[in-house]
């Protein structure tokens, strides 16, 4: 199995959070499968034609993000990304209502600004 990433030098997004949203899609859909063994960050800047320090950056996001782990000399694997994404998101979400109540937002308020930031978020405004 090999990584299906395309960089695309005229996008907005830097090369590293390109890299890294790629990665992390496909170990959220599946495509990459949990423990899968990435390749090297040097391998992977040769393969792509980036710099060594772009593909370690990306990695470096990817691993703060629990979407990947790096086991010493053994290599970089995909870790199990989803519980990893969902125990972002609930503290996250637990954060956000804490601010609210200590701002004195009422929890209808508070509700109705997720549900609006979530719109925006996934398109649907």
């Amino acid at each position: 199995m090999t990584l299906n990433i395309t960089i695309d030098p005229g996008s907005a997004d830097a090369p590293y959070e390109q890299l890294r949203a790629q990665i992390a899609g496909q170990a959220r859909s599946g495509a990459l499968p949990v423990g899968h063994r990435l390749p090297t960050v040097r391998g992977l800047a040769g393969e792509l034609g980036l710099a060594a320090n772009t593909v370690a950056k990306a990695y470096r996001a990817l691993e703060g993000d629990g979407v990947i782990e790096t086991r010493g000399r053994n290599g970089t694997f995909v870790a199990a990304a989803g519980d990893a994404a969902e125990r972002h998101v609930a503290a996250a979400a637990s954060r956000f209502a804490a601010e609210a109540r200590r701002l004195g937002v009422g929890e209808a308020a508070a509700r109705s600004a997720v549900e609006d930031a979530l719109r925006v978020a996934y398109g649907r405004d």
